[in-house]
């Protein structure tokens, strides 16, 4: 398994390669986002430890320039800060999940063990490269939606919320769900965020007579044609 750790404090980068390495993980150490954006992009990882705090770019901002230009590589992000706001924050900006420092080396594991099953797991629920519904088609491969002949321009956070209604197709998720498998939030924080990326969501595949997600009050959405 191939991992990024983009990290600029020797300290913790040290400490991150050789706990990975000891564990049978193939580490690549980046120390800047300049040359994530230059040398590592293209590379196929399976999964981006991402820093908040680098040198030369914020890493919140370097995550949105990787889902800006279709990396869809599960990224966990590290930072030393712990409030909600700023959990909820990476997480709407395309990152998978978020560990507070200072953590325990068995969390770490954990975690990294939960983004990559969710990922193969994700190959094995759509075995097909494209799907239709109705005038709407999805290209996995190509990471591309069509509504008729239109391109349908999806954000990766509201292209992930799309692919995870279209796995339940048939099935009320509720938003605790929702919160889970696209934001990586495992609490109630009463935040709003699911309602509104479904409405972004349907403004942009539900035109004229198209109509693909459905509210079940006082539960969730069901994804149906």
């Amino acid at each position: 398994m191939q991992i990024l750790v983009v990290e600029d404090d020797n300290r913790i980068s040290n400490f991150l390669i050789k706990g990975l390495e000891e564990r049978g993980y193939m580490v690549t150490l980046c120390k800047n986002a300049e040359d994530v954006l230059k040398q590592y992009i293209n590379i196929e990882w399976d999964l981006i430890i991402l820093d908040i705090m680098l040198g030369d770019m914020d890493g919140v901002q370097l995550l949105q320039t990787l889902r800006y230009k279709k990396v869809y590589t599960p990224i966990l992000m590290l930072s030393a800060l712990n409030s909600v706001q700023d959990k909820i924050s990476a997480l709407d900006y395309g990152a998978d999940d978020y560990l507070t420092k200072p953590f325990h080396f068995d969390e770490l594991l954990s975690r990294i063990r939960a983004l990559t099953r969710r990922r193969r797991y994700e190959h094995l629920e759509i075995p097909k490269a494209e799907l239709q519904f109705g005038r709407l088609h999805i290209n996995f491969e190509q990471y591309k939606v069509t509504l008729g002949e239109d391109p349908v321009d999806l954000s990766p956070r509201e292209y992930k919320l799309l692919i995870y209604l279209v796995e339940n197709e048939g099935k009320t998720v509720t938003r605790m769900q929702i919160l889970n498998a696209v934001w990586g939030i495992t609490f109630d924080n009463h935040t709003n965020v699911v309602d509104v990326y479904i409405s972004y969501l349907r403004s942009k595949i539900e035109k004229d007579n198209d109509k693909y997600i459905f509210t079940v009050k006082g539960v969730g959405y069901m994804f149906k044609v």
